[in-house]
Parts: structure tokens; sequence; C-alpha cells
């Protein structure tokens, strides 16, 4: 329904807007986890970029926000600090994000599929509705990713004061719209295509209950796993559909990428400290 450019250019630009006008909540709770210094900061950042990459090459959708989270609570421990409160707010928000969308996703399948059901649209006229539905569906999804994890990649840095909160959040959202235009096509083929087989409709009603979601948190003020919400989406719509439609050997493949980047991430983030600071 979208070519894969149309949606890597619609992503770039509207990363970038989100970023920049509602990403500073969750740039304020990720700075407030621990200290950082200038080199913590470059540490913190180069093991969760390994884990994110580490986790790509596996062909797993990796969670930028669990990289960070694993690396800065990794140095929290060689800082002896954490904030523990602020912790235990983000794992709250991780816990309800897949199974939050999935129920938002279960809700607006049913509402929207009877809408269509009484409107009785021509196919023709369908097809078109559902290609602007998407567009728009994107561009919303791209703001509320932007303004959500933003803080995941400049975050640390925001805390260390190298960068203020605007420069934060331009270099933040803008380096997001780098990876996806230049290494983000195998996950975009592993979400949208091996977890459940997906219509355009389906597709409409993943895309707006993952940006409801991920809207939801970012006001909140708390970075949450845009991964872990479109794949919360498609297990509640294969739900509906009947549970056959999903691939559970996807599932666990997703599961356990989930489970292991937090810990992958701290692990690196304690082993380049001892390499480089320590």
């Amino acid at each position: 329904m979208v070519k894969y450019k149309t949606a890597v250019m619609l992503t770039t630009v509207f990363v970038i807007v989100g970023a920049f006008t509602a990403g500073q909540g969750g740039m304020k709770t990720l700075a407030g986890l621990t200290g950082q210094t200038g080199n913590t900061a470059f540490i913190v950042s180069l093991a969760a970029a390994l884990t994110v990459t580490l986790m790509i090459s596996l062909k797993l959708p990796a969670s930028t926000s669990q990289a960070v989270l694993g690396s800065i609570v990794g140095m929290g421990f060689i800082n002896g600090h954490l904030e523990t409160p602020v912790l235990s707010k983000i794992f709250i928000c991780w816990l309800t994000t897949p199974l939050g969308t999935g129920i938002i996703a279960f809700i607006l399948y049913l509402v929207m599929a009877k809408i269509v059901r009484k409107s009785r649209i021509h196919f023709l006229l369908y097809d078109r509705i559902m290609r602007n539905l998407l567009i728009l569906a994107g561009i919303y999804g791209a703001y509320a990713l932007g303004a959500n994890n933003v803080a995941n990649v400049s975050g640390v840095f925001y805390q260390a004061e190298i960068l203020d909160m605007k420069q934060a959040l331009l270099i933040g959202g803008a380096s997001i719209c780098l990876g996806a235009v230049t290494y983000s096509k195998k996950m975009m083929l592993a979400v949208g295509r091996n977890i459940i087989p997906i219509d355009a409709f389906s597709a409409f009603v993943a895309v707006m209950s993952h940006s409801i979601a991920i809207h939801i948190y970012s006001k909140i003020g708390v970075p949450v796993s845009s991964s872990q919400a479109i794949v919360g989406a498609l297990i509640g719509i294969g739900i509906l559909k009947g549970i056959r439609t999903v691939s559970a050997r996807n599932i666990y493949k997703i599961f356990a990428g989930w489970f292991f980047t937090p810990v992958v991430g701290m692990g690196f983030c304690l082993l380049l400290y001892n390499i480089f600071l320590k």
C-alpha cells in the first residue's frame, strides 16, 4: 500500500518534528537515573549502539529503550547511585507497553471493522482510502516515535551537560532518521511480514494502536519500546483473527530479544568502562 521509500521519507520528517516539539519529558526521565560525565555518556551510548546492532544482525526487533536503559543501569552500578523510583516507573511502563497496545488494537479493530462493514465502500475507493489512512497513521507513528524515543539517543549527553535541551532533541531526532534511512529495512520487513499475515486494514489498526500507546507514554515522560508496541498491536490483531495466524516461532524470537537486550546493554557498558575508563 505504501512504498518503502515513502515510509522512510515520512519517518525522517515527522520523527524530527515529534522529537523537537514533544521529547522533553523522556529526556528528563532518563537524565534522572544516574549521574553522567562526557566519558560515561560516551560509554553508555556506545554500549547501547553495539547492543542494538547485535540484535538487528540477529534479525530481532531491537529495543533502543531497553538497550540504553540496560547501559545506564550498568553505569549506575559503577557510580554506586541509581534512582530506583525512576527505574521502577520505567519498568512498569515497559511491562504495560505490549499488553496495553494489544488491548488498544483489539478494541480499535472491532470498532473500525464495524464502521467499514456499515459503510459498504466500493473496493476501488476502499483501497484509496486505506492508502491515505496508512500514510496519516504512519505520520502520527513517526511523530510519536520521535517524541518518545529521542531521549534514548541523546538523553545521557543532556545529563552530562554536553548538549542543551534543544540540541539534544534536534541531534537525537536527526540520528533516528539517519538510522531509519540507512539501516531499517530488515527490521521493517521482519515486523511487517513475519508475525502475522497482514492486510491494509490490519496494518492501519496496528500502526494507529502503536502510535496512540507511544504518544501516551511520551506524555507520561517514559521512553518505551516502539518495537514492543507494534508487536503487541500485531499480536492483539492476531488473537482477534485467530491465534493460528500468529507465528509462535517469531514471537519467541522477539521475546528472547526483549529479555536479552537490557542484559547485553549492561554487559557492554561494564566491559567498555573497564577497557576505556578504569
